[in-house]
């Protein structure tokens, strides 16, 4: 990318620098080797709890996150990383083309969303993009996106907002199902219901599983 000064000169040459999370390797690494060539590549994360860590060690211009990353989910890690680095800019990365998903990613911070289907040239476009403070969506899911977008917020803006992983945990534990019985049921791993399940009691600001029943029961959750 190049920078230029009030009167149009080029003044340096800036390279993005970029941390990319995914938990695939073999994708991780091909990103890292063709965004070398452009931007100044930082690190590689593939579980989520990581990404928090690596962020603040790293401080990256550019995150580019694949939602569907181990022991989390992309609004989680959006909402995360814009909390603690509104600076940050988020470029959202993932194998569905799932208009409502990326109307909550963008809701939650996210600068740019594609489809890992998208050409490397787009993963690119959508960088410069973000780091111009624009906003990048795929033209694949473009449409339905700003449809979603622009539809009145059906939900409260002074509401805690839980991811739909979240709000699965958080049902099934008020039913009374232990943590194993919720991951068998949502076909994760134990640690995986442990990690939204904190994560949805610090967002609700819950303290015990006895809060979190009286939660579900007052919005109807459960009966």
């Amino acid at each position: 990318m190049r920078i230029r000064d009030r009167e149009g000169r080029i003044v340096k040459n800036f390279r993005s620098r970029v941390l990319i999370a995914d938990g695939h390797a073999m994708f991780a690494e091909a990103l890292r080797a063709f965004l070398a060539k452009t931007c100044e590549v930082v690190g590689i994360v593939g579980e989520g709890p990581a990404l928090l860590d690596t962020a603040a060690r790293l401080t990256p211009d550019v995150v580019v996150l694949d939602v569907g990353m181990k022991l989390t989910d992309g609004l989680t890690a959006c909402a995360a990383l814009r909390a603690r680095y509104p600076s940050m800019k988020l470029v959202c990365l993932t194998e569905h083309g799932d208009a409502a998903q990326a109307v909550d990613e963008f809701r939650n911070g996210a600068s740019a969303f594609l489809l890992k289907s998208s050409t490397a040239t787009e993963l690119l476009t959508a960088i410069r993009e973000a780091t111009k403070d624009r906003t990048y969506i795929s033209p694949l899911i473009a449409k339905e996106v700003l449809a979603g977008l622009l539809e009145p917020g059906s939900r409260k803006s002074d509401e805690p907002h839980l991811t739909s992983r979240q709000i699965e945990v958080l049902r099934l534990l008020a039913q009374g199902k232990s943590m194993k019985m919720a991951a068998e049921v949502l076909h994760i791993s134990t640690r995986t219901v442990q990690f939204h399940k904190y994560e949805m009691m610090k967002i609700l600001q819950l303290k015990t599983n006895a809060d979190i029943i009286q939660y579900a029961i007052k919005r109807g959750m459960i009966a």
